[in-house]
């Protein structure tokens, strides 16, 4: 009897050393506090956990009480997927304009700065670059998370980030394995299907993958993904064919590899949060990640159970589960080398943002203009400003600020604006804008026929309209189209100074 509990207590502390969870609150709570002491090996942080860089800061320091090794994550693509600076918007822009700009040089120190910004909060893994080639404009979850459609392009920016970030202190997670790029399911919800055939996989999607693995990645994020010329069977989380042969034999990583989050619709639905993450580490997941929408004990609990069950039914090698344990503790001796080599040094002020960041974002914008247009830039005077928001991508998490109106109004007093959603554009949707330049702001209008709709009419009615675009640039309309390549304040504030023909103050 003894032996068998020792067992299972042994187990217990396995299970728990490759879970990633999230939890609810600006500082520790008791759960995980007692659990870093039982074994956990790694916590996950979100917006919700974030207030600002100094009690970031204090949180991490409350968890390396508990255990010094800890690793502490979060998903800080630093474009419109932020979480160090959800309250405002992320001052650095995302993957598509870096794509834009396309200076390797510029995108390793735009990644530096936020490597050492998260070092000196404490923050240890960076589930960042998004690597996807995004081929398919209608893509509903990638987008401007992407460097961009091109493999060789989006190759070398994740060379670029991934050497960036470590550089700065942090671990890099590329994702999502093999490539969540040309699809038009979102994985939260359902299970993408992939169809290409190897050649074109080899080709495209996992081009960038090879470069993050070059550059030294410290970690590998699955994508919930359904790629029949890989498994015809299951997602790619869940795949032995994928993690093991594809991976680790023929791409030859050697680090963490980590899901997406368990209760991600693609493989909860299918398996259920335990099922899904006991098949993950038997095809060759490292780190379970849970915790975006369940952060909370039972659910840890539960997840700790079904493993240890899971190893006792024969269902899932003690030896597997131990070698993906002593694979989450190889990366967290890296982080703790890290910390001590180079422990971060851009604890980044309230209110001031990055200035590489910004330096980026202006260098990302691209105007087109119709011929024999009118309408010239800066604006003259005050502007009227209408923003259309598209329905709310779960990837990004709580609503995240965005948008011209807000920058503009403080560079150029007198500024209106108005925002509308599906349901709410008026019949004339350029009502307020009598005798003022018009500003037409939108996200992925190539996606939205509500939108494309809405500001054909305010374009028929006003042909001089600047049309501002925030997302991906794939329909150009207007007599000016202004393209930001991404919704990030810093993207808001350079397509601000670009209309008004000025600097927005600093503290904005």
């Amino acid at each position: 009897m003894s032996e068998r509990v020792e067992r299972n207590g042994n187990l217990a502390a396995l299970a728990a050393a490759v879970l990633q969870p999230g939890f609810v609150g600006t500082v520790p709570p008791a759960w995980i506090c007692r659990w870093l002491g039982d074994g956990l090996g790694s916590v996950v942080l979100f917006s919700r956990n974030v207030v600002d860089p100094g009690q970031v800061a204090a949180l991490t320091a409350a968890l390396r009480a508990e255990r010094p090794d800890v690793i502490v994550a979060i998903d800080e693509e630093a474009g419109d997927v932020t979480r160090i600076e959800s309250g405002r918007g992320s001052s650095r822009p995302g993957n598509l304009a870096l794509g834009a700009v396309d200076d390797p040089a510029l995108t390793e120190e735009v990644a530096r700065d936020l490597g050492e910004e998260l070092a000196a909060a404490g923050i240890t893994l960076n589930y960042a670059p998004d690597v996807d080639v995004n081929s398919n404009p209608d893509n509903p979850v990638i987008g401007v998370r992407s460097f961009g459609a091109e493999p060789s392009l989006v190759a070398r920016h994740t060379t670029a980030w991934v050497r960036g970030l470590q550089a700065g202190g942090v671990a890099a997670c590329a994702k999502h394995f093999p490539g969540h790029g040309d699809t038009r399911v979102d994985s939260h919800h359902d299970l993408p299907r992939i169809v290409a055939d190897r050649a074109r996989l080899h080709a495209v999607e996992l081009a960038p993958f090879r470069a993050a693995v070059a550059a030294g990645v410290q970690a590998v994020m699955t994508g919930h993904l359904l790629v029949p010329a890989l498994d015809p069977d299951l997602p790619a989380t869940l795949s032995g064919r994928i993690l093991g042969g594809l991976l680790r034999e023929e791409m030859g990583f050697e680090g963490v590899v980590v899901t997406d989050a368990v209760e991600m619709g693609a493989v909860a639905d299918r398996y259920g949060f335990a099922g899904a993450a006991v098949r993950a580490l038997a095809a060759g997941a490292d780190a379970i990640c849970v915790g975006g929408e369940h952060a909370d004990e039972e659910t840890a609990r539960h997840l700790r159970d079904a493993i240890v069950d899971a190893v006792v039914a024969g269902e899932l090698p003690e030896e597997r589960l131990a070698e993906a344990a002593k694979r989450v503790g190889q990366l967290a001796a890296w982080t703790v080398a890290a910390r001590t080599a180079r422990p971060g040094t851009r604890a980044a002020a309230a209110g001031t943002g990055s200035t590489v960041g910004l330096t980026a974002a202006r260098l990302a914008v691209r105007v087109t203009t119709a011929e024999a247009t009118a309408t010239t830039l800066p604006l003259t005077g005050p502007s009227h400003v209408v923003e259309f928001q598209p329905p709310h991508n779960i990837a990004i998490g709580s609503e995240t600020p965005w948008g011209v109106a807000e920058p503009l109004t403080a560079l150029v007093p007198g500024t209106t604006s108005v925002r509308y959603v599906e349901h709410s554009v008026p019949a004339d949707p350029t009502v307020g804008a009598t005798g003022r330049p018009l500003v037409l702001v939108v996200r992925d209008l190539h996606r939205h026929a509500w939108m494309r709709d809405a500001v054909d009419r305010a374009l028929a009615a006003r042909p001089d309209a600047v049309v501002v675009e925030l997302g991906v640039p794939a329909l150009v309309t207007g007599a000016v189209h202004v393209a930001t390549h991404g919704a990030t304040r810093a993207a808001g504030r350079a397509a601000a100074e670009l209309l008004g023909g000025g600097a927005v103050s600093p503290g904005w």
